[in-house]
């Protein structure tokens, strides 16, 4: 029981580190262009990183806020002063400069705590908790698979929806049994589907996420030109769809108890993580803790059947009866 709990602790600081990761991650915006002309290479590069800031600072923003919740107040106007302040640092991914001239791809690494003070004091609702990794699965007609897949690229580890793409080629029609071991080898919680349908100057892209619980259609995009724009409708689809399942726009929690099953300390660490990571849960406690089982205590925010749903994505099974809750797999669940 000692090496279990100590292993238990383990895990703790190992989760502790791998949310700073991610939440590094998810707070850098990447792939900023900039083309700046100046009397001199150094003012060109100033005014390219200025740039880069403003924009990051503006991608930010739109990355874990909803456009129906921008839309009900004025436009947020970037300046070089709020750039500077919720900006940590610029990084270079490539550049070319010369004759006045700076040319560059750039990175924003934002300040968290004073983007999220920022949007707070302006009364504006956000997500900066990513959803659960996926296993992001390419379909298509066999003739255009490949460039499909493709265009995914190897993963997004900086979305609000990180995905590793799939490496195995699948077909139509698959289960939660055809992609389980995948998913897995990915160290994902799910897979989703992205199942290509159209031409060229005519693409739509039907989404849909598999779990150990079964599928869930999460819709389909509107047609796009090309298959980069596709991936861009998608990525923001699932983005949106994360934000208004997570947003917590009430004070309101209610505080429950749980006895949480699991069969190997992997599980254990498994379930404790599906509920520490819920941007619905706080205040989470460890009760008591056995072998096979543990009582926890947490707080939620908003309806039962929408922890239950997120918890779903994670990989957890809520079962909810009067007096008594009880989480375990979903995998466990399902056999």
């Amino acid at each position: 029981m000692i090496r279990q709990l100590l292993l238990v602790f383990s895990f703790g600081l190992i989760c502790a580190f791998t949310a700073h990761a991610d939440t590094r991650s998810l707070y850098t915006v990447m792939d900023i262009d900039v083309d700046e002309s100046a009397s001199s290479v150094i003012e060109a590069q100033r005014a390219g990183f200025a740039k880069a800031r403003r924009i990051g600072v503006e991608r930010m923003i739109e990355r874990i806020t909803l456009p129906s919740d921008r839309s009900q107040r004025a436009p947020i106007i970037v300046d070089d002063a709020l750039a500077q302040r919720l900006v940590r640092a610029v990084d270079v991914q490539k550049e070319t400069r010369g004759g006045g001239r700076y040319i560059a791809t750039l990175s924003a690494v934002m300040n968290r705590q004073a983007v999220r003070a920022f949007l707070q004091g302006e009364q504006i609702d956000f997500v900066d908790i990513q959803a659960p990794a996926a296993l992001l699965v390419p379909l298509a007609r066999n003739r255009i698979l490949g460039e499909w897949h493709a265009a995914w690229g190897e993963k997004n580890d900086g979305a609000l929806v990180p995905y590793v793409t799939a490496q195995m080629a699948y077909e139509r029609g698959l289960t939660w049994e055809n992609v389980q071991g995948e998913v897995g080898s990915a160290r994902a919680r799910r897979g989703i589907v992205a199942e290509l349908d159209g031409a060229e100057g005519a693409y739509t892209v039907r989404v849909s996420t598999l779990t150990a619980s079964g599928e869930t259609l999460l819709g389909t995009t509107r047609r796009v030109r090309t298959m980069d724009d596709a991936v861009q409708t998608v990525s923001r689809m699932m983005d949106n769809i994360w934000k208004e399942q997570s947003v917590v726009r009430s004070g309101v929690r209610t505080l429950s108890e749980a006895s949480v099953l699991y069969t190997s300390l992997p599980e254990w660490n498994s379930l404790r993580a599906a509920l520490a990571r819920s941007p619905l849960v706080s205040d989470f406690q460890i009760k008591a803790i056995a072998s096979d089982g543990a009582v926890v205590q947490f707080a939620y925010a908003g309806e039962i059947e929408r922890l239950k749903s997120d918890l779903g994505q994670r990989g957890a099974s809520l079962e909810v009866q009067p007096g008594m809750w009880t989480l375990r797999s979903a995998v466990s669940s399902a056999r």
